[in-house]
């Protein structure tokens, strides 16, 4: 009877070379060469010295991999990437009305607070705990108070700064949407990171209204 280097020898129904494995995971090669040496993933090696894999084994580690969270730096949407979308749209002619009510320095100050709020929106989707999202979530509506109350300080009217929030949710779910597409994610995948920030961005609107509407102190009378 022959042995299990002998049934080995070639691939069949059960087994996979290195090139199909890897194919199969969207690795490289060397990658599916680290991971076996490792014990991430069982593997035999053939008498005449090629690697065989498990056609279960590679397909549970694919599963794992398409369950697991990866961070969006990995897919591509760092907060850099993320402003450059943004960068992209206004060059487009799509600047948001109420950027047209501050002078230069405001306006400045305006975009950096967007810029401070991407960030807070990448790290809570990439948080691997309720605590990290709890971090982000809290930074995040710190920095949509700051943008509120800039807004409310250059007297706008409600309906235009609310159209201003929306409309810059606009490039960042946009963006969430181009990455799935470029990488091919499956898409569960998808549509839990466009679900975790469209429900983030919606906290974040209200607070924003909340903020605005809140009478502020008025400015002292000079002599």
């Amino acid at each position: 009877m022959p042995g299990i280097e002998a049934s080995l020898a070639a691939p069949s129904a059960d087994w996979l070379s290195l090139g199909p494995a890897s194919r199969q995971l969207g690795v490289d090669p060397d990658t599916l060469r680290r991971w076996s040496d490792v014990g991430r993933i069982r593997s035999f090696t053939t008498p005449g010295g090629h690697r065989r894999f498990a056609r279960a084994d590679v397909a549970r580690l694919q599963e794992a991999r398409r369950n697991a969270k990866r961070p969006l730096a990995t897919l591509g949407a760092t907060p850099e990437r993320m402003a450059r979308a943004y960068a992209r749209s206004y060059r487009a002619g799509r600047s948001l009305p109420a950027t047209q009510a501050l002078d230069g320095p405001e306006r400045d100050a305006f975009r950096a607070e967007g810029r401070r709020l991407i960030e807070t929106l990448v790290a809570y989707l990439d948080a691997s705990n309720a605590a990290g999202r709890e971090v982000a979530e809290a930074e995040a509506m710190t920095a949509v108070a700051t943008t509120a109350h800039r807004l409310g300080d250059s007297h706008l009217d409600m309906a235009t700064a609310i159209g201003a929030f929306v409309a810059a949710r606009g490039p960042f779910l946009g963006e969430l949407e181009s990455i799935g597409r470029r990488r091919a994610l499956e898409a569960p995948a998808v549509m839990g990171l466009y679900a975790e920030a469209a429900a983030l961005l919606d906290r974040l609107l209200l607070h924003f209204v909340a903020i605005f509407q809140a009478p502020r102190p008025s400015s002292p009378r000079k002599a």
